[in-house]
């Protein structure tokens, strides 16, 4: 069974950095595009970070470009997003979401389909709480 695992979230002050992993299981992760998102109370679900399959390419919403950086590490078949400098505004629950996505996606296709919250498989979430 296909599954997608947060984990790292927790309560940080503002300015400090948290880590979120997601490992998938039941399927490799080589060949999908992988993305972050969350949801914060009474708004709607956003596009935080995505990444290609075979090529790369990353997108990053202005609000934490420059702050955060999506990795992957098809070995250990996780995704990671590393958030440093963190805001009060970035609370929210975070998730990871992947779609099989083989072919190179560009800058272009890649915010493309965040923007769109174009994934077919996601987790539970894990909360991020900044607050001092």
């Amino acid at each position: 069974q296909a599954q997608l695992v947060e984990s790292g979230g927790g309560l940080v002050q503002p300015g400090g950095s948290l880590r979120l992993s997601c490992a998938a299981s039941g399927f490799t992760l080589d060949y999908y595009a992988l993305g972050w998102f969350r949801q914060a109370p009474g708004k709607e679900r956003e596009g935080v970070s995505c990444i290609s399959s075979s090529d790369g390419s990353t997108y990053y919403a202005d609000s934490v470009k420059g702050r955060f950086t999506i990795s992957r590490d098809n070995a250990k078949n996780t995704v990671y997003l590393h958030m440093n400098s963190l805001k009060p505004e970035d609370t929210a629950v975070y998730y990871c979401a992947a779609e099989s996505a083989p072919k190179s996606l560009g800058p272009v296709g890649i915010q493309a389909m965040c923007d769109a919250l174009d994934f077919g498989s996601w987790g539970q979430g894990t909360q991020v709480t900044v607050s001092s």
